[in-house]
């Protein structure tokens, strides 16, 4: 299906970062695009142009009634790592698209996921959905494509970096300074996504899809300083720090969950797990993602201006 023809997509994650980034670009190129929400109406994000229904990925028929007359979907899991709630969540959505006989599922997995099983919850339990998925979707017709992010530049962009970076003109994130990663915005992820649906050849593949440049720690800094047009510096922030301020905003099981992919990074079981793939990706979904100081500038930095990460976390 040409991506010029409208689609009805069911979006799962819609009122979440990730998923929210895909259902607005997919409503802004026309397509029609459905979500669930468990929040009350007054607590959802604004979404243009997509329906929200009140409803939880816990119970089938909620889920069923998101895929009902869809024709393709676009599926992001929210921040929970209890194997058994996430194995639930993936059977109802599995179920929902084989009765509903969607065309193609687009799964994010969130993150990067190692070759190795390990211990690590944030990449076990996404592991667990995508084989949910393809075992309960084989043989019904039901197309599966798999995008496996790096790191969020969005992520840069928040209350406890905002403020050190354009004050102080650092850089803190719990990644080693020697890790190349592939950071990518939200934006480009809904790009990835969007051309995952539509991409001929996609079917049964997983996409390690990312950024245009795959930077150092201090590589990322100066490329924030070119976008920032001030000096950076780049500091690894301790991951167990990382989590201790996390679980202020999420709480302490979900903190310890996203925490989980750093301490495996800083570990140096698998150095490359956030790598880019030398543009494969973008090419066969046929997106282009920003260089990193074209993202910097984007931006409305100075809101953080005069700001502690304190005051901006508690406004």
């Amino acid at each position: 299906m040409s991506d010029h023809i409208p689609m009805r997509v069911a979006v799962v994650g819609a009122t979440g970062f990730q998923g929210g980034a895909t259902a607005r670009l997919l409503a802004e190129r026309g397509h029609r695009v459905r979500t669930l929400s468990r929040k009350p109406e007054e607590d959802r994000p604004k979404l243009p142009g997509v329906s929200v229904a009140s409803g939880d990925l816990g119970r089938q028929e909620d889920v069923r009634q998101l895929f009902q007359g869809a024709t393709h979907a676009a599926v992001t899991m929210p921040l929970v790592y209890e194997a058994e709630k996430v194995m639930r969540y993936a059977q109802h959505i599995a179920r929902a698209a084989r009765d509903s006989k969607v065309h193609r599922i687009v799964y994010n997995a969130n993150t990067r996921v190692p070759q190795q099983t390990t211990n690590v919850a944030a990449f076990e339990t996404r592991r667990l959905v995508e084989t949910v998925l393809r075992e309960s979707l084989a043989d019904s017709g039901v197309e599966l494509v798999v995008v496996r992010p790096p790191v969020y530049l969005d992520n840069l962009f928040s209350p406890w970096n905002g403020p050190a970076l354009v004050n102080e003109g650092v850089l803190a994130y719990p990644l080693p300074a020697d890790v190349r990663t592939a950071w990518i915005s939200h934006r480009d992820l809904a790009q990835a996504v969007c051309g995952a649906l539509t991409a001929e050849g996609a079917a049964g593949r997983v996409f390690d899809i990312g950024g245009a440049q795959t930077l150092t720690g201090p590589e990322l800094a100066e490329a924030f300083a070119r976008g920032l047009g001030r000096p950076v510096r780049y500091t690894a922030l301790e991951p167990h720090v990382f989590e201790q301020g996390l679980a202020q905003i999420l709480g302490p099981r979900t903190a310890a969950g996203v925490a989980g992919i750093y301490h495996f990074m800083a570990s140096g079981a698998e150095p490359g797990l956030m790598a880019g793939d030398g543009g494969r990706a973008a090419r066969k979904l046929a997106f282009t993602a920003a260089a990193v100081d074209e993202w910097v500038t984007r931006q409305p930095w100075q809101m953080w201006s005069g700001r502690t990460a304190e005051s901006a976390e508690t406004s």
